[in-house]
């Protein structure tokens, strides 16, 4: 870092930073391109504050040894790609159903399969609302800069830990591989939190309501503790009263669900009598500032929405900043996957949706081309 506080640096490294910022101390994954800088960057970050690293056999053993950390009270991280969350799949509902918080990074690249490792896409966004069984909500974040991976990520471990579930950062190749130069002063730290020990004792689920997230039990003491993957009761044993068993797993959807107006991060930058709004995330946001800031220049007025939040859908905060416009553009590097979630949540408006695939990023002139 310069002595202006400039500092020349890769998405890895920031998210890696944040990580450790955020109070995680036990990282494990297993390399693939282009996740593996985060996996460097934590085997350098994480012994200088008596953290843990494992470079495990696999993605699934990888994901495994996160849980079984976090079990114990440790904030976890793991890192991977669109095939290694194939293979988080079943750990990522066991994650759900044991109520154990873990941030997990995808950085997007093209696919499917083993596609082009090298090349940028942003092909996931349906794929993690829906990758484990069961349907239950989870909760996605996505940065659109370095700054934003920052703070994001910090956002990722507070959410995990207040809401007790997996918690997504969706980012991909160009933001976590290229360099780029940053200020210190663009980095922005929420609030850290910390878990919280509940004062029942030996009941690791306890809540009166459904939308209620119980608070741990202390661990490594006298007390004894349950994590179960099986539908359970408050005590942690298994349940097999159909009446408990409805009461758990819609306890799984309230406590998210019930809490969507918290869960929206999203950035507006709305102009008074624009009639066409942007909405977008990721990469796609970097062309949208650019494609404002263009038109703003030539003197016409146009909104911008960036979504942080990609799941739950922001449902309120897009209808607000969308209800005086009548043309909403969603730039997308996939085939249009948040393109039908926009659609749902603005059926009165003429939504338009654009989408590049071949690994280049959309052009100003391509959104230019829908007003």
């Amino acid at each position: 870092m310069t002595s202006s506080g400039l500092e020349l640096v890769t998405g890895s490294e920031v998210i890696a930073r944040a990580a450790v910022d955020a109070g995680c101390r036990f990282f494990a994954g297993y390399p693939i391109t282009p996740a593996s800088g985060i996996l460097a960057a934590m085997t350098k970050l994480l012994p200088q504050v008596q953290g843990v690293v494992i470079e495990g056999e696999d993605e699934i053993a990888s994901i495994g040894f996160c849980l079984g950390a976090s079990a114990t009270g440790m904030k976890v991280m793991t890192a991977s790609s669109g095939p290694g969350l194939s293979l988080y799949s079943e750990n990522i509902g066991f994650a759900q159903m044991a109520e154990l918080p873990i941030v997990i990074v995808n950085v997007q690249r093209m696919g499917p399969a083993t596609g082009a490792a090298t090349t940028s896409a942003e092909g996931d966004i349906q794929f993690v609302r829906w990758v484990t069984s069961g349907g239950y909500p989870v909760i996605a974040l996505c940065p659109s800069s370095l700054a934003e991976s920052y703070s994001l990520t910090m956002e990722c471990f507070n959410l995990a830990e207040k809401f007790r579930t997996p918690v997504f950062l969706m980012t991909c190749k160009e933001l976590v591989m290229n360099q780029a130069t940053v200020s210190a002063s663009d980095y922005k730290a929420p609030l850290t939190l910390y878990r919280t020990v509940g004062k029942e004792p030996s009941l690791p689920y306890h809540y009166k309501e459904g939308s209620e997230v119980p608070p741990f039990l202390a661990m490594g003491g006298d007390l004894h503790s349950r994590v179960n993957t099986s539908i359970h009761d408050e005590r942690g044993f298994l349940a097999t009263d159909t009446l408990k068993k409805e009461r758990a797993l819609r306890h799984l959807s309230e406590k998210i669900e019930s809490h969507r107006s918290e869960l929206e991060y999203l950035k507006e930058d709305l102009e008074e009598g624009a009639k066409t709004l942007i909405i977008a995330y990721g990469l796609a946001a970097r062309t949208a500032r650019e494609t404002v800031r263009q038109l703003r220049r030539r003197g016409k007025k146009v909104s911008l929405l960036v979504v942080h939040s990609l799941w739950p859908v922001a449902q309120n905060g897009i209808r607000k900043a969308a209800a005086s416009c009548e043309n909403i553009i969603v730039p997308e590097h996939n085939l249009g996957q948040y393109f039908s979630e926009i659609r749902s949540v603005l059926p009165d408006k003429k939504v338009q949706s654009v989408t590049r695939i071949d690994g280049k990023m959309i052009t100003p002139e391509e959104l230019m081309r829908c007003m």
